[in-house]
């Protein structure tokens, strides 16, 4: 009975949350996790990426096109096409804003394909594969999964920030941040802008 006790004692102390121990058992697990997720993701990227390096980026004038003019009720108040045409990668960044201008949204998409598409893009695709959670005073970090789509999202406490980001159909590298905006409300916009469209 003694020894049963003594054994109970111990899964309580090290099975407690506040335990520095137990924090670090926890931490290791998810950084074999986190890269056995990367080893994984590298090896199906492999393929991805000869396919995306084969493949004809979208023009200037198809993300234009894409581009729409107003997202969840904000209209479109700018656009940049073709910062990334000297690295020869296909880019567009949109700006949105309310009524009131109280609220502002702004999307970046980056195309992975081509040969320095596919190149920019592979690295931030292992990202995608880690799975993380932290949270301080000021910010909330986090990956979730949202529509059948790995995503990143961050919220910046102190001044209302919203940040997302996540990959479309294993090319496109969306970043989307929304200015006095809740992560929902983002999200709301990310969905008004008919993503699917791209790849078409």
């Amino acid at each position: 009975m003694k020894k049963l006790i003594m054994i109970l004692l111990a899964v309580l102390v090290f099975g407690s949350c506040d335990n520095p121990v137990s924090k670090k058992i926890k931490e290791t697990k998810q950084n074999v996790s986190n890269t056995k997720e990367a080893f994984k993701e590298m090896n199906e990227m492999q393929k991805d990426i000869k396919e995306l390096q084969q493949t004809e980026p979208l023009t200037n004038e198809e993300l234009k096109e894409w581009l729409p003019d107003k997202v969840n009720g904000m209209k479109r108040t700018g656009f940049k096409a073709g910062q990334g045409a000297f690295m020869q990668i296909a880019m567009i960044e949109g700006t949105y804003t309310n009524e009131d201008k109280s609220k502002k949204f702004r999307v970046e998409i980056m195309d992975g394909a081509g040969e320095m598409g596919a190149t920019a893009t592979a690295g931030v695709r292992i990202l995608f594969s880690q799975e993380f959670e932290e949270e301080d005073e000021y910010k909330v970090r986090r990956t979730v999964k949202k529509n059948g789509r790995k995503a990143i999202e961050e919220y910046r406490k102190n001044n209302d920030r919203s940040e997302i980001q996540f990959f479309h159909d294993d090319r496109f590298y969306v970043k989307a941040t929304g200015d006095n905006m809740s992560l929902e409300e983002t999200w709301d916009a990310i969905d008004d802008l008919e993503m699917d469209d791209l790849s078409s």
